[in-house]
């Protein structure tokens, strides 16, 4: 009968959740839960923790009487600490006693299994260490974080079972045995309500990309659900930048395939009307500002397509044109007023003052190696300055374009005053050491294999060291470099230079050449897109293996020559890229007097520009021109210092192959001037495997003319200063091996003793 009534109680804690005491014997259940007071309480089982920490958990002391309900508490206090893993309560007399076993201190973590993410990876993620209390609630919470690690480097197969090992004195060794499992990759992407956009276009503009045989370098083929997340507000901007203001992204879910290998994502979008810009104004409030002397800064037109990163463009532009104006605490807003029936959206920048605020300090945090002022330098803003946010992100992106530090977050805090903000710089460093070799062909130079020593930022400094050695089928080339890029602690880049290069021209002009010489050069900026560098060179030239059926000009240049010279380059750069610009325009004059000693003087100066603008879509037009002329100084121009043009510039000719000629023996002279120019359109090319190739279609026009009369040699030349036109077309693949650049120039007009060339390409890649 008793043991029955035990049974109720005991099951009826279990339902209700609550504490229940351990007894000794059933009678004293009744005496313990109620009557009499606390005596004493005795601690029993401790081993590592002291009896008086134990009752400061306590909800009772000795005095106090026998409340069932301060007893529970003390119960629930006793086990929220994560020390003890089992605690019991009984009673003896008016004695109350405190049985506990306490949880054992972790001795060893170890992890087995995981050769994707090394051990220290793992141990700076999860809660427990070595000397730390051993709870289960701690090791699943471990086991937990290990999982999420491995899925979110794409391995959703993984699982993580703890081992406990236990030892003497009451402390365990932790095992986490992990079976990593395959890569789960992403299988297809797909939209849903997209109608203006195709697929494989959206595709481009998520970072979230399709498992492929060639992805192989890459990790964006994998399951990242953040990375998802990054996605959907990169479609956001790519609608808004397109017009498209009330797009949105309905969802993103991605369902695991049946046999739980990968993923399948899908989009959902709602894409919206596409808007005009309207009516476009400026107002404010401040006074002895003109609004309407601050047209020519917007960079939007009524009736253009809305595109939102126009809108932060002007306000930029706005900001900096009115901080030019002496007003440094502005705020611009825009106000929009969108206009559905018409299908235009109305701005008005609004022009206010802004909150007072100067930067009281700059704080730099995370460069473990690069010193403060390699950093501090690249800020266009300092302690005390008025706070700006548009030189704000300017230094960002100066410090970023640095490539010392693979992330860098600036931000700026509250200060000790209202009008005082805080600039928190915050790096984190990576490897600027190179070791590379390279490997590729082209057309023009045959085989090419590089291999080069670099350190971008040399004992922290900024100083940036270079050896390089360079062999290719038709040139090879040594160079060792060292530039110091704030010297003398001014924005002022100074450098040296030394060279070793050979040049086989034995196809196009029968001699071989070798340069051996060094150079100073200082560059500066004269504005954010306007650089100059000044540079002093002396070499030694060779012009050597002359065959005895070389030209008559060739045969009568062979030997030693040593030019001293001066070169002067000035570039005017607003591309937003490189590599592969779509907007903005390049410009570049170079200049160079040689005569300052040596045995060579001349006169040298050539201009380079180019154009590109996104046309529609990811199509880009460009507009590229070159000239150049030569003229010596009290003698005639040598054929190392004469331009030679083809192979490649303009394509469709052999390197040498347009350009006065020997009649006698065919080989190209070298030309005292020359043009070119070119009209090209690029396109994306769609294909089945999503690859990064482009297309182009071109027109490339040029001529080199001109030698100086030498009527001591008894030559006949060729030459015409006639232009030439081929058409072609074009591929470009940004392979995982390297990019690849193919291109099929037709000579339409030419002369009878040009040399043509029909295929050019160069491959090659870095590893």
């Amino acid at each position: 009968m008793f043991r029955g009534r035990l049974f109720v109680v005991a099951l009826a804690c279990l339902l209700s959740g609550t504490v229940c005491v351990s007894l000794p014997e059933p009678i004293q259940a009744q005496s313990l839960l109620s009557g009499g007071r606390i005596e004493a309480i005795r601690v029993e089982g401790t081993q590592r923790i002291e009896a008086t920490t134990v009752r400061s958990y306590m909800r009772v002391t000795p005095g106090d009487p026998f409340d069932p309900v301060r007893l529970d508490r003390s119960l629930k206090n006793l086990f929220s600490t994560g020390l003890f893993a089992d605690v019991t309560l009984r009673r003896e007399g008016n004695v109350l006693i405190v049985v506990v076993a306490e949880n054992p201190i972790v001795n060893r973590i170890a992890f087995e299994g995981n050769r994707r993410i090394d051990d220290e990876t793992l141990q700076q993620e999860i809660e427990l260490r070595p000397r730390v209390v051993f709870t289960r609630t701690k090791v699943q919470s471990d086991a937990d974080r290990i999982l999420e690690i491995y899925r979110r480097s794409g391995r959703f197969a993984t699982t993580v079972e703890p081992k406990v090992i236990q030892l003497e004195q009451n402390r365990v060794d932790l095992a986490f045995e992990i079976s990593e499992g395959p890569l789960t990759s992403i299988r297809s992407i797909n939209f849903i309500g997209n109608r203006e956009f195709s697929d494989s276009t959206l595709r481009d503009e998520v970072t979230t990309s399709e498992a492929s045989f060639w992805n192989f370098f890459t990790t964006t083929d994998t399951y990242d659900p953040d990375r998802l997340t990054f996605d959907r507000e990169l479609l956001r901007r790519f609608y808004l930048n397109e017009g498209y203001a009330d797009f949105r992204v309905v969802s993103v879910v991605a369902e695991l395939t049946p046999d739980n290998q990968d993923f399948i994502v899908t989009f959902t979008v709602e894409e919206g009307p596409r808007y005009r810009f309207g009516a476009i104004g400026i107002e404010t409030t401040l006074r002895n500002l003109d609004p309407e002397s601050l047209r020519d800064e917007l960079t939007t037109s009524e009736g253009d397509w809305y595109d939102a990163s126009e809108v932060d463009n002007t306000i930029e532009a706005l900001t900096e044109a009115v901080g030019d104006l002496g007003f440094a605490f502005v705020d611009i807003r825009p106000r929009v007023q969108r206009d559905r029936e018409n299908l235009t959206i109305d701005l008005v920048f609004d022009i206010q003052e802004g909150p007072k605020v100067f930067v009281e300090r700059i704080d730099i945090e995370g460069n473990i190696r690069t010193l403060d002022r390699v950093i501090r330098r690249e800020f266009r803003l300092v302690e005390g300055d008025a706070f700006n946010s548009s030189k704000l992100r300017r230094s960002r992106q100066r410090v970023q374009n640095l490539g010392f530090f693979k992330t860098v977050t600036v931000e700026n805090e509250p200060g000790s005053a209202p009008d005082r903000t805080v600039v928190k710089v915050e790096v984190e460093e990576q490897s600027t050491g190179d070791l590379t070799f390279g490997a590729g062909f082209s057309s023009t130079d045959g085989p090419i294999g590089n291999i080069g020593i670099r350190e971008r930022n040399l004992l922290g400094r900024g100083q940036d060291l270079r050896l390089s050695f360079t062999l290719a089928g038709e040139a090879s080339e040594i160079d060792f470099s060292f530039t110091e890029p704030y010297f003398l602690d001014r924005n002022l880049a100074a450098g040296f230079d030394l060279f070793r290069t050979t040049d086989d021209r034995d196809d196009e002009s029968s001699f071989e050449e070798e340069r051996l010489g060094g150079s100073l050069r200082a560059g500066f900026n004269l504005t954010e897109e306007i650089r100059n560098v000044v540079r002093y060179t002396i070499e030694n030239r060779d012009i050597t293996d002359v065959g005895s059926d070389a030209s008559l000009l060739v045969q009568s240049e062979e030997g030693e020559t040593l030019r001293s010279g001066v070169s002067n380059e000035l570039t005017y750069d607003t591309r937003d890229s490189r590599f592969d610009p779509r907007e903005g325009v390049i410009g570049r004059l170079r200049t160079e007097v040689t005569g300052l000693g040596g045995d060579v003087s001349f006169f040298k100066a050539s201009v380079n520009s180019g154009y590109f603008h996104t046309i529609f879509e990811d199509y880009t037009a460009s507009l590229r021109g070159s000239a150049g002329t030569v003229v010596g100084i009290g003698e005639d121009t040598r054929i190392s210092d004469r331009f030679f043009r083809g192979g490649g510039n303009p394509r469709g000719f052999e390197f040498g192959g347009i350009g006065p000629r020997d009649e006698r023996t065919g080989d190209a002279l070298g030309a005292k001037h020359f043009y070119t120019g070119t009209v090209e359109v690029a396109f994306p090319i769609e294909l089945p495997f999503d690859l990064d190739v482009r297309g182009r279609v071109f027109t490339d026009v040029g001529a080199a003319w001109d030698l100086d009369e030498n009527d001591s040699l008894n030559v006949d030349v060729e030459d015409s200063s006639a232009p030439r036109v081929t058409v072609g077309t074009g591929v470009s693949w940004n392979s995982p091996f390297g990019p690849v650049v193919i291109d099929l120039g037709f000579a339409v007009i030419k002369e009878d003793f040009d040399e043509t060339e029909i295929l050019n390409f160069s491959f090659g890649t870095q590893f």
